[in-house]
């Protein structure tokens, strides 16, 4: 019987599991695949990413998980009517596999037992435990009194135990080898319509151009890339040499109001699973701070589980303020996101 099964071994994942363990918990983190895995990510972490990072796990970022440009200077956005806006903030640039495992190592070293390769298909509620069903090798079962559910938006457990049907987003990138004519050290949003259903954005890893697009209906990816690929190279000299791979993803669409899952009986939600994500698909704050409060909530109401809920929603209430306050300035800069204006 673990204390805890945490699902989900990214940046919330390993919060959670690194704090229940190091305050003694029986800790289980499964991560459906082999690590150090992969994510599509522009793998940014903005100044409050940085600050948690140090906060939570006691240490800097290490060089080791980082990809030239390694300094960020901040971003630029273009608004839909062409206008841009640069915010200045020293961040860092990661590779999410590198940065994850790193995280997931913390989290194994003050105890949390670290099993990869291994999908989480099913939870089921009993008498003061939950059954969760794992796939790896085999499969198996295995209990515990709680579950924090960290696997992003489009996990299997979220989509069986709720009722509704959620909404998402599909992001599409492709890493190039080229030039172009702007600052490597900036991540490039573009909120223009007619360069995609979200935003589109340039970014620089080891000197390879990311490139991407985000879409409601994944149908018109091409069309979307292709003609972001067209306004790139009219508007700052893009040409690609060889295009190395192509990725897409999933994330939640955030709606006015900005709803939160926060989950139900002894299981939980956080992060993306719970629906905190910023504007420009930032989800690597929001899923710490929100992996910390979850993890710290069923450590301080262990044995009473009708508090642990509460206490979760209570204690990410800043956050959720936070992200309804990001989502209604980005609702302001440009009517792409118009609806989000508080």
């Amino acid at each position: 019987m673990y204390d805890v099964i945490v699902i989900g071994a990214g940046p919330t994942g390993s919060t959670a599991a690194k704090i229940l363990a190091e305050k003694g918990k029986k800790v289980l983190l499964v991560e459906k695949f082999k690590m150090p895995r992969y994510k599509s990510c522009s793998g940014q972490l903005i100044k409050k990413s940085i600050d948690l990072v140090q906060a939570y796990f006691g240490e800097a970022v290490p060089a080791s998980a980082m990809c030239a440009p390694a300094q960020s200077r901040g971003m630029i956005f273009t608004n839909d009517k062409g206008k841009e806006f640069c915010f200045e903030q020293a961040g860092l640039n990661v590779w999410r596999s590198s940065f994850d495992y790193w995280l997931a190592q913390k989290a194994a070293e003050k105890g949390a037992e670290l099993r990869d390769g291994t999908a989480a298909v099913l939870c089921r509620e009993n008498n003061g435990s939950v059954t969760v069903t794992l796939k790896g090798a085999g499969i198996c079962t295995e209990e515990a009194k709680y579950v924090i559910d960290c696997e992003g938006a489009a996990g299997a457990i979220k989509r069986k135990m709720m009722r509704h049907t959620p909404q998402y987003i599909t992001t599409f990138q492709t890493f190039n080898k080229g030039s172009i004519h702007l600052d490597y050290h900036y991540f490039y949003a573009y909120l223009q319509p007619e360069l995609s259903e979200y935003d589109a954005w340039f970014n620089v890893k080891e000197n390879l151009l990311v490139l991407g697009v985000a879409v409601r209906d994944a149908g018109r990816i091409g069309y979307f890339y292709d003609r972001f690929i067209d306004y790139m190279k009219n508007r700052h000299d893009l040409q690609i040499d060889e295009q190395v791979k192509a990725e897409r993803w999933l994330m939640p669409r955030i709606r006015p109001g900005c709803h939160i899952d926060y989950g139900a009986g002894r299981v939980l939600f956080a992060g993306e699973a719970a629906g905190f994500l910023n504007p420009m698909g930032e989800g690597i704050s929001g899923g710490m701070e929100s992996g910390c409060q979850a993890a710290c909530a069923v450590f301080n109401h262990f044995e009473a589980p009708e508090m642990v809920y509460e206490e979760y929603k209570k204690n990410t209430g800043k956050l959720k303020g936070y992200m309804e306050r990001q989502w209604s300035f980005a609702g302001g800069m440009a009517d792409t996101f118009g609806e989000m204006k508080l």
